[in-house]
């Protein structure tokens, strides 16, 4: 069984599959109804207008509706696109037990406990016919698939069918109290000892398939004139509540209240399969009418699964694909599309379902074939294809046959078997005799080919590469559980393919990218290109080699790619059919070759083909080809967020003045304002009416005659603010006193004055302030408040050198053109229609005085607010320097990737990540690889490894900081940088742990400790250069373990003053942990000491003599030791300890208590301290970062662990 699909629930009492959507329905006991995607795993709606139990419900073939049936005796039409019921059709007395639709007609057929069974017209609403007959509960009524027929089985223990042809002629209602002729009884079938639960018939033959309390399940044929019992299938323990044909096969699915589904052979009669539930009871079955799904509901849910897998075995070399199709092994030929039989398989004997061929091996030399299969536990066939018989399908060839669970080829006249019982590789001939026997490393489940005398191995969590000569692991890597390989043409990249994931690598295993799905991935090819094609349930879609994916078609069933030519994809599908699909392959070519830089190519697609789409637009900007999105719309908003993205100022102005909105204007300012061209910004300013900030440009780019007019424009407006700045910009004195005395600021105005030595001003307001006249401070150097002189007065700013981009000028006419040939260039005039007048609110000499301003600077159109000084090159008369004007334009070039961020993309090493900032995916892997969940300790570490790897640079004072990547080894002028430079090192944490040593031999136990403690916080931060080094930081981390958690039960041994047994007990356990010498004999003294003043003589003549062992050199140490061992010999033990030498054990990290050998345990993944089983879940006490007992890859702390 492949379980596809199972929810949990209340007990399901009836299934029904969507003919077309990947839907089923679920009546549930609670009355609930629920409509599940079991593709997709989601609950898409739920229904619960019923009162009771819903016992029956069946989707509409044709029609957005359903059908169900309720234990409150009404029957209901739902629509499932409105969301509701229809109408309730109302008539039955009792539980109404099964409903169906007919498959033509618009009938619905139910049963009920009430002993009747009622065909509805479900268009008008009204009931057909009632058909009685039987004399207890009718638990099933059915409608035959094609013929006028109705199946009921009851608990009378009878089954009838009946004839509705009649009904069909008639159509109409009848009245009779007890029924009429509309519908009779055919056959009466009795056999069952005890109630029949359910009766369906088969979808094709005069047979009929019946499950009863009798623990039965029997088979009844019938024909024009009678009908009997076939035979009967025994095998379930307990009441059978539901039998059907497979609609595909020729099996029998029948459950049970004894938990079990169980596959009947209907042609053998024999069980072939069963399926057991630990605790639930099956109810009902459904099975898929154009798939091969099976549905069941249990007590606690339902399951959607499949007997066996679809996917057809087939192997490809060169124009020739062998595939098995029914029972025969076929050839199809690309070039001509042909398919033809090969050889007659010979199938063995055997108990289970049709074998069905998982692998196949296809040797062109030899011209043999190897089929693999789950027969037996696994098997393999080994046939060789006569050259005669191409064509010839009833040809049988002799084979030969092993067991394995795994074959394919490896040489021209070897093949591999993987024998799983001894974990060994069996090279083998063409006469299948054993030539080698290799044993495997590694527990390995699936072999694979992988070039000539190699094997791909699958374990659990990686694969690797097997050298058969060399018997040695050439490569491996860690991946999910691969489920197929698929190599490239040329054999340089492999396909990982797992169920939701494709992984893809070198031919040396290093990995490239990863890419995931939310559904199944089915198959997959590559291309001449190098592009990998895969399926999906319901796309075709490709994986280019940096990992970026797209859909090039959807598809109504799931096919298997066996070959991808050019624009042609050739496939299977689940019936053994070839298929041709024909594709545009124009998308992925256009995105391999700006990923490859064949610029060639991309102008070439560009010209000639119809590349378009919001994805495609989004594509390029995410990947920094905003120019080239730029020749794909010719909607103007977006373009000018191209042009600007692009860094392309002419087209962002041609596209603004489209558009001409205030914000437009604003956002090509900024952008004008960054790359340093002072025109445009001034017209960006003018249109949008900033006079702000166009006083301030003039300011910075020294242009002090607009800088006047500006003054004189805020004059018109009456802005005050407006004038004062621009006096204080032109460094105008007398202007700022006219505007301070103007509005009534007097004070201020005699202030400006007087420090500015303006006497006769400020004499004249003094005069005028009287006794107001405010002090001026005293002794104080005094400074005229000056504008600042600009470095560069007028024109652009210089610009940054860069080449003109790639597509500059090539692309020019493809799409929109920016400029017409007959429109003024642009930045010619840039002020032709400013109207700087707000002529509202204005008195008409203002309006006059601005008036003949404007008449001033119309009368010289060269003056004023020309662009003088905009570097622009020279205008000639000629029609090609016209239609190219932009293309003399530069790009201001793309910003390239940090160095950070290759950093990222280049390392799984978590220190890496945190070097460059990439906090959450450095928690991410220490979280994978060591269980850390507790982060708050490493946070300052984080930090410091951040700060650590970066250089800050300090240009000069209006400059921000920059911050500058610090990488460790690498090349300046290389094209490739090294990792960063990290400012935790091995050697630092070796002089902390000696450190640690002398705080521990001098009783510092706090300030050991927090040393020990603060190696294991560092060491998730480490990275070390080789494989030597990384032994050496796992075997550093187990020391400090072992001293963190002894000073940690020191520590508590001082808390604990009244319990001094407990203090005993934690003394004895320090003197079995692996410390250094001297330490070791400091806690075997303590441990005599201790044992000696409780009144354990024995104990602590045990450790006194320990202590003589390690011949000891300190000599107050071994006069007490000798003094407790004579005054202790011949005594007893006063206290019970929890302490037994005998038995070895280890301390447990929270209690500390011992746990004995043989007793289970939980460990710490990153510092593998053991813990007794209820700590499983909590925090480790030692290392206080991981999760005690969670799931973890390991430390990996050096490149060379990755490689």
């Amino acid at each position: 069984m492949l379980t596809k699909f199972e929810t949990k629930s209340n007990r399901v009492k009836g299934l029904s599959f969507h003919c077309k959507r990947p839907w089923i329905l679920a009546s549930l006991h609670s009355g609930v109804i629920q409509m599940w995607d079991y593709r997709m795993g989601t609950l898409v709606d739920r229904f619960d207008e019923h009162d009771g139990p819903v016992r029956s419900v069946q989707f509409h073939r044709s029609q957005p509706l359903f059908v169900s049936g309720s234990d409150d005796y009404k029957i209901k039409v739902w629509n499932y696109k409105l969301h509701r019921c229809l109408f309730t059709l109302t008539g039955h007395l009792d539980y109404v037990r099964t409903v169906e639709f007919h498959q033509e007609y618009p009938w619905i057929v139910s049963a009920s406990d009430d002993q009747s069974i009622r065909i509805w017209n479900w268009q008008s609403r009204t009931c057909l016919s009632v058909l009685t007959g039987h004399n207890h509960y009718v638990m099933c009524a059915l409608f035959h698939p094609i013929d006028d027929l109705i199946v009921s089985a009851s608990l009378d223990q009878t089954i009838r069918v009946w004839d509705i042809m009649r009904l069909k002629q008639l159509g109409r209602m009848n009245n009779d109290l007890f029924g009429g002729f509309d519908a009779v009884v055919k056959y009466v079938l009795e056999g069952h000892d005890r109630g029949v639960n359910w009766a369906s018939f088969h979808p094709t033959l005069p047979l009929i398939v019946s499950a009863a309390d009798d623990h039965q399940v029997k088979i009844w044929r019938m024909n024009d004139s009678k009908a009997w019992e076939v035979d009967t299938l025994r095998g379930h323990i307990n009441n059978v509540s539901c039998a059907i044909f497979h609609a595909r096969q020729d099996i029998i699915v029948s459950n049970s209240e004894d938990r079990s589904i169980r596959i009947w052979d209907a042609t053998k009669r024999t069980c072939v399969q069963t399926f057991w539930r630990e605790h639930d009871r099956f109810w009902i079955l459904a099975s898929h009418p154009e798939k091969n799904l099976l549905a069941a509901g249990h007590d606690n849910g339902l399951i959607v699964f499949k007997l066996e897998r679809e996917r057809p075995a087939f192997s490809v070399s060169g124009d020739y694909m062998f595939h098995v199709k029914d029972r025969f092994l076929r050839c199809y030929k690309f070039s001509t599309q042909t398919d033809g039989q090969v050889i007659l398989i010979r199938r063995p004997a055997t108990t289970s379902l049709t074998p069905v061929a998982r692998r196949l091996s296809y040797n062109p030399t030899e011209n043999a074939v190897l089929i693999c299969s789950d027969v037996d536990g696994g098997s393999y066939e080994l046939y060789t294809i006569p050259k005669e018989s191409y064509g010839m399908g009833e040809m049988i060839q002799e084979v030969k046959r092993g067991m394995g669970g795994s074959a394919v080829f490896v040489a021209r006249n070897r093949f591999a078997v993987l024998d799983k019982s001894c974990n060994q590789v069996l090279l083998k001939n063409l006469k299948n005799e054993i030539v080698k026997r290799i044993v495997l490393p590694v527990i390995v489940d699936v072999i694979f080919y992988a070039g000539t005398g190699s094997l791909l191995c699958r374990t659990d969590d990686r694969v690797f590469i097997f050298d058969l000569q060399q018997r040695i692991i050439l490569a491996e890597l860690q991946t999910l559980f691969v489920r197929d390989v698929v190599w490239s043409n040329d054999m340089e990249n492999v396909a990982l393919l797992c169920k939701h994931s494709i992984g893809i690598a070198s031919k040396k295993l290093v990995h490239q990218c990863i890419l995931c799905e939310t559904v199944r991935i089915k198959s997959g090819a590559w291309d001449e290109n190098g592009v990998f094609i895969y399926t999906t349930l319901n796309h075709i879609k490709y994986c280019l080699p940096n990992g970026d994916s797209g859909i090039i078609r959807t598809l109504d069933a799931p096919v298997y790619i066996t070959k991808v030519s050019r624009d042609n994809i050739y496939c299977l599908d689940r019936d053994g059919k070839n298929h041709a699909i024909v594709i545009d392959a124009t998308e992925y070519l256009f995105k391999l070759s700006l990923l490859k830089k064949r610029y060639d190519l991309v102008m070439g697609m560009i010209r000639s083909s119809n590349l378009c789409g919001q994805a495609m637009i989004a594509y390029l900007k995410q990947k920094g080809f905003a120019e080239i999105a730029l020749h794909f719309v010719k909607n103007e908003r977006t373009r000018f967020n191209l042009a600007l993205e692009s860094g392309n100022i002419q087209i962002a102005v041609a596209a603004a003045k489209e558009i001409d909105e205030k914000d437009y204007w604003y956002q090509l300012g900024i952008e004008a304002l960054r790359q340093g061209n002072a025109g445009i910004v001034e017209y960006a300013y003018q249109r949008t009416r900033n006079f702000e900030r166009l006083s301030f440009l003039y300011l910075v780019t020294g242009n002090l005659d607009k800088l006047s007019k500006m003054l004189k424009i805020a004059e018109v407006k009456n802005d005050v603010m407006g004038q004062f700045h621009n006096a204080i910009y032109l460094g105008d004195i007398r202007e700022r006193i006219k505007i301070l005395e103007n509005t009534g600021h007097l004070s201020l105005a005699y202030a400006t004055a007087a420090v500015h030595g303006i006497r006769d001003k400020a004499e004249s307001l003094a005069a005028e302030l009287g006794d107001n006249v405010p002090s001026l401070p005293t002794g104080k150097t005094l400074s005229l408040l000056k504008p600042p002189s600009p470095i560069l007065c007028g024109g652009d700013w210089p610009l940054l050198r860069v080449m003109r981009g790639i597509f500059a000028g090539g692309l020019d006419n493809v799409g929109r053109n920016v400029q017409e040939e007959d429109e003024e260039p642009a930045g010619a005039d840039w002020g032709e229609d400013l109207e700087f007048l707000d002529v509202e609110n204005m008195s008409n000499a203002d309006i006059n005085l601005a008036l003949e301003d404007e008449e001033k600077i119309e009368e010289n159109e060269a003056g004023g607010w020309e662009l003088e000084d905009l570097d622009l090159p020279p205008m000639t008369d000629t029609s090609e320097a016209s239609s190219h004007a932009n293309s003399s334009v530069f790009i201001a070039p793309t910003p390239g990737m940090p160095l950070t961020q290759i950093w990222t993309q280049k390392t799984s090493l978590a220190a890496e990540h945190t070097a460059a900032g990439n906090f959450h995916v450095a928690m991410h892997l220490l979280n994978r690889q060591l269980g850390i969940k507790n982060f708050a300790p490493l946070r300052p570490l984080f930090l410091e490894l951040n700060m650590g790897s970066q250089s800050y640079l300090h240009a000069f004072s209006s400059a921000p900081v920059i911050s500058v990547a610090l990488s460790r080894g690498g090349n300046e002028l290389a094209s490739v940088r090294g990792p960063p430079a990290l400012v935790f090192k091995f050697s630092q944490l070796v002089e902390k742990l000696k450190a640690g040593y002398k705080a521990f031999s001098m009783k510092k136990l706090p300030e050991a400790s927090q040393l020990f403690l603060s190696i294991l916080h560092t060491i998730p931060l480490i990275v070390v250069d080789s494989r030597r080094e990384v032994d050496e930081v796992k075997e550093l981390i187990t020391k400090v373990k072992i001293y963190v958690l002894g000073l940690k039960m020191e520590l508590k041994k001082m808390e604990m003053k009244d319990n001094p047994v407990r203090q005993q007990e934690l003394a004895t356990y320090l003197t079995l942990f692996d410390l250094l010498l001297n330490h070791s004999r400091i806690a075997l003294v303590n441990a005599t000491v201790a044992c000696y003043k409780a009144g354990n003589f024995s104990a602590a003549t045990s450790f006194a003599r320990r202590y003589f062992e390690t011949n000891p050199t300190i000599e107050s140490q071994i006069k007490i030791c000798r003094q407790i061992l004579k005054a202790s010999e011949k005594k007893t033990d006063a206290n019970q300890l929890n302490y037994d030498f005998r038995n070895p054990f280890v301390v447990c990290g929270a209690t500390y208590e011992p746990i004995y050998e043989g007793q289970k345990d939980v460990s710490c993944p990153y510092c593998s301290s053991k813990f007794v089983p209820s700590q499983k879940g909590q925090l480790c006490s030692v290392c206080e970062l991981a999760e005690i007992g969670s799931d973890a890859s390991g430390l990996l702390c050096s490149s060379s662990q990755i490689r």
